[in-house]
Order: C-alpha cells, then sequence, then structure tokens
C-alpha cells in the first residue's frame, strides 16, 4: 500500500486459542476506532490454535475493513506472535496488547496522545507497579509473588531498572519498533525482557506508564513450565542481547 493510506496507529493482538474471548474484543475494537480520529489498524497476529481462532478473526475481517489477520503454520509461542505482528504492522505508532484487553482501550489512547505530546519517548512500558495503576482484579497471590519475583531476577541479571517487564501493553513509534524486532529472537514469554534491552542497547528513550489492569483467569501462562523457562531464557540475556548488537548495529540517526 501508499504511505498515503499507512495508518497512524497499529494495535497488534496475538491470539492462541482466543475463540472464546475474541469476538467481545473484536467487538469493542471496531466500536473504538471504525470512527477514530486518527486512521487505526488492527493485527490480530495468530498462532496455530485449536478451537478455530484463525477462521474466527479471518470471518471477522470481511466486515471490519481496518482488520488484518496474519499467521503462521508452526506453533512457536507468544514472543513469536507479537514479533510477526509487529513486523508487519504499518502505523507511525504501533502497540501490543493481550487478547482480553487486560489493559484497556482507554490506556492505549492515552499513550498515543502522550506520544504525541512527548516526541522524545520511543517506548512506553504499561507498568502495573506504579503508584498510580489501578489493578481491577488480581492475580492469585502466588502468581502476584512469582511476578515480582522474576521481576526482581530480571533486574539482576539483565540490569533493566524497569519495574514490570511482563505487562502484556506496551507502545512503540514505528522505526523503534522496526529496529528492536527486526533484532528480537525470543519466542516465549520472556522475549519482553528482550525487548526492553534491545531498546536500552540502543539508547531509545523508554516510558514507564500507570495502567488499569484485570487479571484473565484464563490466562495461557503455566505457572511452572513457563517460569522455569523464562527463567533458563534470561540466565545469560545481556550477553545474547550484546552479541544481536554487535552483529547487527544501530547505523541510522535518530530522528
Amino acid at each position: 500500500m501508499s504511505n498515503y493510506n499507512r495508518p497512524s496507529v497499529s494495535i497488534v493482538i496475538p491470539a492462541y486459542n482466543e475463540a472464546n474471548r475474541l469476538p467481545d474484543t473484536l467487538r469493542k475494537l471496531e466500536e473504538r476506532y471504525s470512527s477514530f480520529n486518527l486512521p487505526v489498524e488492527i493485527v490480530i497476529s495468530v498462532e496455530p490454535s485449536t478451537d478455530g481462532t484463525l477462521a474466527l478473526a479471518e470471518a471477522a475481517a470481511k466486515s471490519f475493513p481496518n482488520l488484518i489477520v496474519v499467521t503462521h503454520h508452526e506453533k512457536r509461542g507468544k514472543g513469536f506472535a507479537v514479533r510477526n505482528g509487529m513486523l508487519q504492522a504499518r502505523g507511525g505508532l504501533i502497540f501490543f496488547t493481550d487478547a482480553d484487553l487486560s489493559t484497556p482501550l482507554d490506556d492505549l489512547d492515552s499513550s498515543v496522545a502522550l506520544f504525541q505530546r512527548e516526541p522524545a519517548i520511543d517506548v512506553i512500558v504499561g507498568n502495573r507497579q506504579h503508584p498510580d495503576s489501578v489493578i481491577v482484579q488480581r492475580q492469585s497471590a502466588m502468581r502476584e509473588s512469582m511476578g515480582k519475583t522474576f521481576n526482581w531476577i530480571v533486574q539482576l541479571l539483565a540490569g533493566l531498572s524497569i519495574s514490570d517487564t511482563q505487562c502484556g501493553f506496551k507502545g512503540f513509534r514505528s522505526r523503534a519498533a522496526k529496529e528492536i524486532f527486526g533484532r528480537q529472537r525470543l519466542d516465549g514469554f520472556s522475549f519482553d525482557v528482550e525487548v526492553l534491552l534491545l531498546a536500552d542497547s540502543m539508547g531509545l528513550v523508554v516510558r514507564e506508564v500507570p495502567v488499569h489492569w484485570k487479571n484473565s483467569p484464563a490466562s495461557h501462562v503455566r505457572v511452572v513450565q513457563d517460569s522455569l523457562r523464562m527463567l533458563k531464557d534470561v540466565i545469560g540475556i545481556r550477553g545474547r542481547v550484546k552479541r544481536t548488537m554487535d552483529e547487527f548495529p544501530l547505523r541510522l540517526a535518530r530522528g
């Protein structure tokens, strides 16, 4: 497509076995953005599913012209689904958020306004630990404790000062998104850490923002198995990102 038709905002939603939650999410997206003051593109990035998620999304796209559906043949993980969607999104601002809209669209609209007010910001990161965040429905005590422990380990091993690496709401200016996700490689749930380390290595300006957040009891995260895999991924991640940046340095001038 020509740049004339380029959307101002892209919203990438990874979807794996989301046939139950996706229809309500698509309805909310269409109601909000079909007549929005900025052209908005919705990108549903479907992981191979067993419940008809792909067919449901493709059917919705026939009557929702702002909706694009992308997929791939082999189940790889949330990190891969997000990367696939982010690299195909065309907006000047590109966000990814969870399929259940656990962070509501009002927060996304506020982040669009923040990008517009402050041109120096490259990346926006939702932070559920922010003092101004509103947790509408909490996780179980065990999940909350494990999440805080994981963030502490990330800060220790990766050297990141981000308080909440795993919040499923993040936004990027287009160039930052393409530079980061063109280098990002982790396919599992720890991909957020790699994304933020790449942003830090590129000298990008990252802003943490408060969010309204509602836990979904239907989360696909397996507490023990996925936590162990995430820990394995994070060990040595600084060295992995350094090798990536050595092999593919950022050559373009900022602007």
